[in-house]
Protein backbone atom coordinates (compact mmCIF):
# COMPACT_ATOMS: atom_id res chain seq x y z
CA UNK A 1 0.00 0.00 0.00
CA UNK A 2 0.84 3.58 -0.55
CA UNK A 3 3.17 5.03 2.35
CA UNK A 4 1.11 7.92 2.64
CA UNK A 5 -2.55 8.02 1.61
CA UNK A 6 -6.34 9.76 1.97
CA UNK A 7 -9.31 7.49 1.59
CA UNK A 8 -12.89 8.99 0.42
CA UNK A 9 -15.17 6.66 2.01
CA UNK A 10 -18.64 5.82 2.23
CA UNK A 11 -20.12 7.32 -0.69
CA UNK A 12 -20.66 6.68 -4.60
CA UNK A 13 -18.66 6.79 -7.35
CA UNK A 14 -18.80 8.69 -11.09
CA UNK A 15 -17.21 5.87 -13.05
CA UNK A 16 -15.77 7.20 -16.60
CA UNK A 17 -18.68 5.01 -18.06
CA UNK A 18 -21.39 6.88 -16.43
CA UNK A 19 -22.11 4.35 -14.43
CA UNK A 20 -22.48 5.20 -10.52
CA UNK A 21 -21.30 2.18 -8.37
CA UNK A 22 -20.73 1.94 -4.37
CA UNK A 23 -17.23 1.74 -3.63
CA UNK A 24 -14.46 3.92 -1.85
CA UNK A 25 -11.27 5.47 -3.21
CA UNK A 26 -7.86 5.18 -2.38
CA UNK A 27 -5.31 7.86 -3.05
CA UNK A 28 -1.76 7.77 -3.18
CA UNK A 29 -0.97 11.87 -1.73
CA UNK A 30 2.99 10.81 -2.95
CA UNK A 31 2.33 10.67 -6.80
CA UNK A 32 -1.22 12.27 -6.42
CA UNK A 33 -2.82 8.87 -8.23
CA UNK A 34 -5.55 7.02 -7.66
CA UNK A 35 -4.43 3.14 -6.48
CA UNK A 36 -7.57 1.76 -5.55
CA UNK A 37 -11.27 1.74 -6.35
CA UNK A 38 -13.91 -0.46 -4.11
CA UNK A 39 -16.47 -1.31 -1.87
CA UNK A 40 -15.39 -0.96 1.87
CA UNK A 41 -11.67 -0.32 1.54
CA UNK A 42 -12.16 1.37 5.10
CA UNK A 43 -12.44 -1.73 6.85
CA UNK A 44 -8.39 -3.07 5.41
CA UNK A 45 -7.03 0.25 4.95
CA UNK A 46 -5.30 2.19 7.71
CA UNK A 47 -5.29 5.61 5.50
CA UNK A 48 -3.46 8.43 6.75
CA UNK A 49 -6.55 10.53 6.54
CA UNK A 50 -9.85 9.97 5.66
CA UNK A 51 -12.61 12.37 3.93
CA UNK A 52 -16.02 11.22 4.76
CA UNK A 53 -18.64 10.57 1.45
CA UNK A 54 -21.55 9.74 2.78
CA UNK A 55 -24.71 10.59 0.77
CA UNK A 56 -22.29 11.91 -1.86
CA UNK A 57 -20.93 11.53 -5.27
CA UNK A 58 -17.41 10.70 -5.65
CA UNK A 59 -17.01 12.16 -9.21
CA UNK A 60 -13.94 13.84 -11.25
CA UNK A 61 -12.64 17.01 -10.56
CA UNK A 62 -14.63 19.91 -12.46
CA UNK A 63 -12.23 21.35 -15.76
CA UNK A 64 -13.31 25.01 -16.70
CA UNK A 65 -11.64 24.65 -19.88
CA UNK A 66 -11.20 28.80 -20.58
CA UNK A 67 -11.66 31.78 -18.30
CA UNK A 68 -10.15 34.84 -16.87
CA UNK A 69 -9.57 34.16 -13.29
CA UNK A 70 -9.15 37.65 -12.37
CA UNK A 71 -12.15 39.36 -13.90
CA UNK A 72 -14.00 38.35 -10.97
CA UNK A 73 -12.44 42.37 -9.46
CA UNK A 74 -15.05 43.26 -12.82
CA UNK A 75 -17.61 41.50 -11.84
CA UNK A 76 -21.05 43.25 -12.65
CA UNK A 77 -19.56 46.34 -13.77
CA UNK A 78 -20.21 46.36 -17.45
CA UNK A 79 -23.50 44.31 -17.93
CA UNK A 80 -26.41 44.16 -20.76
CA UNK A 81 -23.90 44.91 -23.80
CA UNK A 82 -22.89 42.96 -26.84
CA UNK A 83 -19.05 41.89 -26.39
CA UNK A 84 -17.45 44.46 -29.04
CA UNK A 85 -18.91 47.54 -27.23
CA UNK A 86 -17.98 45.59 -23.21
CA UNK A 87 -15.03 45.01 -24.59
CA UNK A 88 -14.08 48.55 -26.50
CA UNK A 89 -16.06 50.73 -23.94
CA UNK A 90 -15.47 49.21 -20.57
CA UNK A 91 -13.35 46.01 -19.76
CA UNK A 92 -10.55 46.80 -22.17
CA UNK A 93 -10.07 50.36 -20.42
CA UNK A 94 -10.58 49.10 -16.83
CA UNK A 95 -7.92 46.27 -17.86
CA UNK A 96 -5.30 49.13 -19.23
CA UNK A 97 -4.96 50.16 -14.93
CA UNK A 98 -4.40 46.51 -13.75
CA UNK A 99 -2.08 46.43 -11.59
CA UNK A 100 0.38 42.89 -10.77
CA UNK A 101 -1.59 43.29 -7.04
CA UNK A 102 -5.14 43.64 -8.48
CA UNK A 103 -4.56 40.29 -11.12
CA UNK A 104 -3.31 38.21 -8.08
CA UNK A 105 -6.11 39.81 -5.71
CA UNK A 106 -9.02 38.76 -8.67
CA UNK A 107 -7.05 35.63 -9.31
CA UNK A 108 -7.26 34.52 -5.84
CA UNK A 109 -11.00 35.33 -5.64
CA UNK A 110 -11.54 33.35 -8.48
CA UNK A 111 -9.74 30.22 -7.13
CA UNK A 112 -11.66 29.82 -4.01
CA UNK A 113 -15.17 30.66 -6.02
CA UNK A 114 -13.87 27.29 -8.31
CA UNK A 115 -12.48 25.42 -5.36
CA UNK A 116 -15.75 26.18 -3.67
CA UNK A 117 -17.79 24.44 -6.29
CA UNK A 118 -15.62 21.49 -7.14
CA UNK A 119 -13.37 23.03 -10.10
CA UNK A 120 -9.45 21.72 -9.43
CA UNK A 121 -8.68 22.65 -13.12
CA UNK A 122 -8.59 25.48 -15.41
CA UNK A 123 -7.07 27.24 -18.34
CA UNK A 124 -6.47 31.40 -17.72
CA UNK A 125 -5.86 33.52 -20.52
CA UNK A 126 -4.96 36.98 -18.62
CA UNK A 127 -2.58 39.52 -17.95
CA UNK A 128 0.37 39.45 -15.11
CA UNK A 129 1.20 35.86 -15.30
CA UNK A 130 3.48 35.55 -12.65
CA UNK A 131 0.96 36.82 -10.02
CA UNK A 132 -1.27 34.16 -11.82
CA UNK A 133 1.37 31.36 -11.35
CA UNK A 134 1.84 31.96 -7.64
CA UNK A 135 -2.05 31.93 -6.91
CA UNK A 136 -2.67 28.69 -8.82
CA UNK A 137 0.55 27.51 -6.67
CA UNK A 138 -0.64 28.19 -3.50
CA UNK A 139 -4.27 27.39 -3.87
CA UNK A 140 -3.23 24.05 -4.85
CA UNK A 141 -4.85 23.96 -7.99
CA UNK A 142 -3.93 22.82 -12.01
CA UNK A 143 -4.34 25.15 -14.35
CA UNK A 144 -3.00 25.89 -18.20
CA UNK A 145 -1.84 29.64 -18.07
CA UNK A 146 -0.80 31.91 -20.52
CA UNK A 147 -0.49 35.89 -21.17
CA UNK A 148 -2.77 37.35 -23.82
CA UNK A 149 -2.01 38.79 -26.76
CA UNK A 150 -3.80 42.06 -27.95
CA UNK A 151 -1.95 43.81 -31.11
CA UNK A 152 -4.74 45.85 -32.85
CA UNK A 153 -3.99 49.55 -32.16
CA UNK A 154 -0.09 49.21 -31.05
CA UNK A 155 2.69 50.10 -32.98
CA UNK A 156 5.32 47.65 -34.36
CA UNK A 157 7.60 47.41 -30.96
CA UNK A 158 4.82 47.28 -28.68
CA UNK A 159 2.81 44.74 -30.90
CA UNK A 160 5.78 42.42 -30.57
CA UNK A 161 6.47 43.06 -27.41
CA UNK A 162 3.53 41.28 -26.37
CA UNK A 163 3.82 38.55 -28.67
CA UNK A 164 7.50 37.75 -27.07
CA UNK A 165 6.11 38.49 -23.64
CA UNK A 166 3.60 35.43 -24.38
CA UNK A 167 5.92 33.10 -25.63
CA UNK A 168 8.54 33.78 -22.86
CA UNK A 169 5.96 33.24 -20.24
CA UNK A 170 4.93 29.90 -21.54
CA UNK A 171 8.46 29.19 -22.09
CA UNK A 172 9.52 29.65 -18.02
CA UNK A 173 6.43 28.85 -16.27
CA UNK A 174 5.76 25.56 -18.14
CA UNK A 175 5.84 22.60 -14.83
CA UNK A 176 5.44 25.21 -12.10
CA UNK A 177 4.16 24.31 -8.96
CA UNK A 178 5.49 20.91 -9.57
CA UNK A 179 4.39 20.63 -12.32
CA UNK A 180 0.52 21.45 -11.64
CA UNK A 181 0.87 24.29 -14.14
CA UNK A 182 1.39 23.93 -18.04
CA UNK A 183 1.00 26.19 -20.23
CA UNK A 184 0.02 27.94 -23.44
CA UNK A 185 0.41 30.88 -26.11
CA UNK A 186 -2.54 32.70 -26.11
CA UNK A 187 -3.61 35.56 -28.88
CA UNK A 188 -6.60 36.89 -28.13
CA UNK A 189 -8.30 35.96 -30.99
CA UNK A 190 -7.80 35.90 -35.11
CA UNK A 191 -9.00 39.90 -35.12
CA UNK A 192 -7.13 41.05 -32.73
CA UNK A 193 -3.57 39.97 -33.39
CA UNK A 194 -2.64 40.77 -37.15
CA UNK A 195 -1.31 37.88 -39.11
CA UNK A 196 2.35 38.16 -39.65
CA UNK A 197 2.53 38.12 -36.35
CA UNK A 198 0.29 35.37 -35.40
CA UNK A 199 2.13 33.33 -37.81
CA UNK A 200 5.17 34.18 -35.44
CA UNK A 201 3.94 32.99 -32.64
CA UNK A 202 2.02 29.90 -33.63
CA UNK A 203 5.22 28.64 -35.01
CA UNK A 204 7.62 29.18 -32.25
CA UNK A 205 4.90 27.82 -30.16
CA UNK A 206 5.05 24.87 -31.71
CA UNK A 207 8.65 24.41 -32.57
CA UNK A 208 8.78 24.14 -28.51
CA UNK A 209 5.63 21.60 -28.36
CA UNK A 210 3.63 24.80 -26.47
CA UNK A 211 -0.25 24.41 -27.89
CA UNK A 212 -1.86 27.80 -28.36
CA UNK A 213 -5.51 28.88 -26.90
CA UNK A 214 -7.39 31.56 -28.68
CA UNK A 215 -10.60 33.00 -28.90
CA UNK A 216 -12.31 32.13 -32.40
CA UNK A 217 -15.95 32.34 -34.22
CA UNK A 218 -17.55 34.05 -31.19
CA UNK A 219 -19.40 36.29 -32.70
CA UNK A 220 -21.06 37.32 -36.36
CA UNK A 221 -19.05 40.44 -36.17
CA UNK A 222 -15.71 38.50 -35.66
CA UNK A 223 -16.52 36.04 -38.55
CA UNK A 224 -18.13 38.60 -41.24
CA UNK A 225 -14.92 40.69 -41.58
CA UNK A 226 -12.60 37.46 -42.40
CA UNK A 227 -14.91 36.33 -44.96
CA UNK A 228 -15.15 39.66 -45.97
CA UNK A 229 -11.52 40.16 -46.31
CA UNK A 230 -9.96 36.61 -47.01
CA UNK A 231 -12.92 35.05 -49.06
CA UNK A 232 -12.63 32.18 -46.22
CA UNK A 233 -14.03 30.81 -42.79
CA UNK A 234 -12.51 32.08 -40.03
CA UNK A 235 -10.87 28.61 -39.00
CA UNK A 236 -9.72 27.98 -42.41
CA UNK A 237 -7.68 31.03 -41.65
CA UNK A 238 -6.50 29.76 -38.21
CA UNK A 239 -5.72 26.57 -40.18
CA UNK A 240 -3.73 28.29 -42.27
CA UNK A 241 -1.31 29.98 -39.93
CA UNK A 242 -0.97 26.50 -38.07
CA UNK A 243 -3.55 26.86 -35.44
CA UNK A 244 -5.51 23.83 -35.30
CA UNK A 245 -2.86 21.43 -33.91
CA UNK A 246 -4.14 18.48 -31.91
CA UNK A 247 -2.67 20.04 -29.02
CA UNK A 248 -4.58 23.65 -29.50
CA UNK A 249 -8.16 24.74 -28.41
CA UNK A 250 -10.19 27.44 -29.30
CA UNK A 251 -12.88 29.70 -26.83
CA UNK A 252 -16.49 29.73 -27.97
CA UNK A 253 -16.99 28.26 -31.46
CA UNK A 254 -20.40 29.24 -31.56
CA UNK A 255 -20.66 30.39 -35.24
CA UNK A 256 -19.05 27.71 -36.99
CA UNK A 257 -20.61 25.96 -40.27
CA UNK A 258 -20.41 22.35 -41.04
CA UNK A 259 -16.65 22.99 -43.13
CA UNK A 260 -15.29 24.36 -40.23
CA UNK A 261 -16.86 21.58 -38.01
CA UNK A 262 -15.21 19.00 -39.92
CA UNK A 263 -11.91 21.00 -40.14
CA UNK A 264 -11.83 20.81 -36.17
CA UNK A 265 -12.75 17.08 -36.25
CA UNK A 266 -9.60 16.32 -38.40
CA UNK A 267 -7.25 18.21 -37.28
CA UNK A 268 -8.63 16.76 -33.78
CA UNK A 269 -8.38 20.58 -32.20
CA UNK A 270 -10.41 21.16 -29.42
CA UNK A 271 -13.23 23.45 -28.60
CA UNK A 272 -14.38 25.14 -25.04
CA UNK A 273 -17.99 25.99 -25.19
CA UNK A 274 -18.92 28.96 -22.69
CA UNK A 275 -23.06 28.92 -23.03
CA UNK A 276 -23.43 31.32 -20.00
CA UNK A 277 -21.14 33.76 -21.49
CA UNK A 278 -22.75 33.66 -25.02
CA UNK A 279 -25.87 34.08 -23.64
CA UNK A 280 -25.20 36.96 -22.19
CA UNK A 281 -23.76 38.93 -24.56
CA UNK A 282 -25.93 37.49 -27.28
CA UNK A 283 -23.46 35.93 -28.82
CA UNK A 284 -25.25 33.28 -29.89
CA UNK A 285 -25.75 29.35 -29.59
CA UNK A 286 -23.08 27.19 -30.50
CA UNK A 287 -23.57 23.85 -32.35
CA UNK A 288 -22.73 21.59 -29.67
CA UNK A 289 -24.58 18.82 -30.83
CA UNK A 290 -23.15 19.05 -33.93
CA UNK A 291 -19.56 19.13 -33.21
CA UNK A 292 -19.90 16.21 -30.87
CA UNK A 293 -21.52 13.80 -33.34
CA UNK A 294 -18.57 15.05 -35.76
CA UNK A 295 -15.83 13.91 -32.52
CA UNK A 296 -14.98 16.72 -32.07
CA UNK A 297 -13.63 17.21 -28.29
CA UNK A 298 -15.83 19.97 -26.56
CA UNK A 299 -14.87 21.17 -23.22
CA UNK A 300 -16.19 23.65 -20.89
CA UNK A 301 -15.82 27.18 -19.95
CA UNK A 302 -16.77 29.94 -17.83
CA UNK A 303 -15.22 32.67 -19.59
CA UNK A 304 -14.28 35.47 -16.82
CA UNK A 305 -17.07 36.83 -14.09
CA UNK A 306 -17.28 40.00 -15.73
CA UNK A 307 -19.02 37.91 -18.70
CA UNK A 308 -20.97 35.25 -16.51
CA UNK A 309 -20.86 36.41 -13.28
CA UNK A 310 -19.61 33.19 -11.70
CA UNK A 311 -17.10 31.23 -12.07
CA UNK A 312 -19.38 28.18 -11.03
CA UNK A 313 -19.04 25.50 -13.80
CA UNK A 314 -22.31 23.04 -12.29
CA UNK A 315 -24.42 26.24 -13.98
CA UNK A 316 -22.27 26.27 -16.95
CA UNK A 317 -23.08 22.58 -16.98
CA UNK A 318 -26.87 23.00 -16.72
CA UNK A 319 -26.43 25.74 -19.12
CA UNK A 320 -25.00 23.33 -21.67
CA UNK A 321 -27.04 20.94 -21.78
CA UNK A 322 -30.40 22.95 -21.39
CA UNK A 323 -28.88 25.37 -24.22
CA UNK A 324 -27.59 22.41 -26.67
CA UNK A 325 -31.28 21.19 -26.84
CA UNK A 326 -32.59 24.83 -27.80
CA UNK A 327 -29.76 25.14 -30.57
CA UNK A 328 -30.39 21.55 -31.55
CA UNK A 329 -34.11 22.10 -31.90
CA UNK A 330 -34.16 18.32 -30.20
CA UNK A 331 -34.95 17.59 -26.64
CA UNK A 332 -32.36 14.81 -26.54
CA UNK A 333 -29.83 16.73 -27.77
CA UNK A 334 -26.34 17.55 -25.55
CA UNK A 335 -28.22 14.84 -22.72
CA UNK A 336 -26.87 14.90 -19.20
CA UNK A 337 -24.21 12.16 -19.55
CA UNK A 338 -22.54 14.23 -22.45
CA UNK A 339 -22.38 17.91 -20.37
CA UNK A 340 -20.76 16.10 -17.61
CA UNK A 341 -18.34 14.50 -19.84
CA UNK A 342 -17.59 17.57 -21.14
CA UNK A 343 -17.07 19.13 -17.82
CA UNK A 344 -14.67 16.61 -17.00
CA UNK A 345 -12.63 14.24 -19.23
CA UNK A 346 -13.70 16.46 -22.19
CA UNK A 347 -12.25 19.71 -20.49
CA UNK A 348 -8.83 17.49 -18.88
CA UNK A 349 -8.55 16.40 -22.72
CA UNK A 350 -8.95 19.54 -24.33
CA UNK A 351 -6.06 21.19 -22.19
CA UNK A 352 -4.09 17.94 -22.23
CA UNK A 353 -3.58 17.66 -18.46
CA UNK A 354 -4.63 14.99 -16.03
CA UNK A 355 -7.81 14.19 -14.17
CA UNK A 356 -11.39 13.62 -15.75
CA UNK A 357 -12.28 10.38 -14.57
CA UNK A 358 -12.41 8.37 -11.39
CA UNK A 359 -9.73 5.20 -12.43
CA UNK A 360 -6.89 3.06 -10.81
CA UNK A 361 -3.81 5.33 -11.92
CA UNK A 362 -5.60 8.22 -13.09
CA UNK A 363 -4.74 11.74 -11.36
CA UNK A 364 -6.66 11.90 -7.63
CA UNK A 365 -8.27 15.52 -8.83
CA UNK A 366 -12.00 14.53 -7.16
CA UNK A 367 -14.51 16.31 -5.97
CA UNK A 368 -17.46 15.16 -3.52
CA UNK A 369 -21.12 16.29 -4.41
CA UNK A 370 -23.68 16.06 -1.43
CA UNK A 371 -26.50 14.43 -2.09
CA UNK A 372 -28.65 15.09 1.05
CA UNK A 373 -30.05 18.68 0.00
CA UNK A 374 -33.81 18.75 -0.86
CA UNK A 375 -33.27 20.05 -4.43
CA UNK A 376 -31.65 16.81 -5.41
CA UNK A 377 -34.04 14.40 -3.81
CA UNK A 378 -35.45 11.77 -4.89
CA UNK A 379 -32.11 11.23 -7.01
CA UNK A 380 -33.64 8.05 -9.69
CA UNK A 381 -31.03 9.27 -11.61
CA UNK A 382 -27.55 10.61 -9.80
CA UNK A 383 -26.24 11.88 -13.69
CA UNK A 384 -28.77 13.95 -14.33
CA UNK A 385 -28.71 15.86 -11.26
CA UNK A 386 -24.67 16.19 -11.61
CA UNK A 387 -26.10 17.83 -14.94
CA UNK A 388 -29.43 19.58 -13.71
CA UNK A 389 -29.88 20.02 -10.36
CA UNK A 390 -26.51 20.43 -8.44
CA UNK A 391 -25.35 23.55 -7.48
CA UNK A 392 -21.82 24.39 -6.94
CA UNK A 393 -23.12 24.44 -3.36
CA UNK A 394 -23.49 21.20 -3.04
CA UNK A 395 -19.87 20.52 -3.12
CA UNK A 396 -18.41 18.88 0.30
CA UNK A 397 -14.83 18.18 -0.58
CA UNK A 398 -12.61 19.59 -3.12
CA UNK A 399 -9.00 17.35 -4.14
CA UNK A 400 -6.54 18.15 -6.48
CA UNK A 401 -3.27 16.18 -7.23
CA UNK A 402 -4.15 13.96 -4.11
CA UNK A 403 -4.09 17.21 -1.88
CA UNK A 404 -7.73 18.20 -0.09
CA UNK A 405 -8.17 21.81 -1.25
CA UNK A 406 -11.63 21.95 0.60
CA UNK A 407 -12.56 19.70 3.50
CA UNK A 408 -16.27 20.01 5.05
CA UNK A 409 -16.44 23.13 2.92
CA UNK A 410 -13.54 25.04 4.47
CA UNK A 411 -11.06 25.86 1.95
CA UNK A 412 -7.93 24.42 3.46
CA UNK A 413 -5.28 26.47 1.05
CA UNK A 414 -6.17 29.83 1.07
CA UNK A 415 -7.44 32.57 3.68
CA UNK A 416 -10.77 32.82 2.00
CA UNK A 417 -12.17 35.90 4.17
CA UNK A 418 -8.97 37.55 3.26
CA UNK A 419 -9.38 36.94 0.03
CA UNK A 420 -12.22 38.44 -0.75
CA UNK A 421 -11.45 41.41 1.52
CA UNK A 422 -8.63 42.12 -0.62
CA UNK A 423 -10.40 41.57 -3.81
CA UNK A 424 -13.07 44.24 -3.23
CA UNK A 425 -10.78 47.01 -2.21
CA UNK A 426 -8.77 46.06 -4.82
CA UNK A 427 -11.93 46.07 -7.11
CA UNK A 428 -13.19 49.41 -5.82
CA UNK A 429 -9.23 50.83 -6.56
CA UNK A 430 -9.21 49.65 -10.08
CA UNK A 431 -12.84 51.13 -10.74
CA UNK A 432 -12.11 54.32 -9.22
CA UNK A 433 -8.40 54.30 -11.40
CA UNK A 434 -10.56 53.65 -14.72
CA UNK A 435 -13.63 56.31 -14.65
Amino acid sequence: MASDTLLVSGGRVLRPDSDVVEADVLVDREDGRIVEIGPDLATDRDADETLDASGGIVMPGLVNAHTHAAMTLLRGYADDKPLDAWLREDIWPAEAELTAEDVRAGTELGLVEMIRSGTTTFADMYFHVPEVVAAVDEAGMRARVGHGVVTVGKDEEAARADVRESLDVAREYDGAADGRIRTAVMPHSLTTVDEPLLREAVAEAHADGIPVHTHANETRDEVEPIVAERSERPLAYADDVGLLSEADFLAHGVHVDETEIDLLAEREAAVVHCPASNMKLASGIAPVQDLLDAGVTVALGTDGAASNNDLDLFDELRDAAMLGKLGADDASAVPAEAAVTMATRGGAEALSLPGGRVEVGAAADLAVVDFDAPHLAPAHDPVSHLAYAVRGSDVRHTICDGQVLMRDREILTLDEDEVVETARRRAVDLVARAE
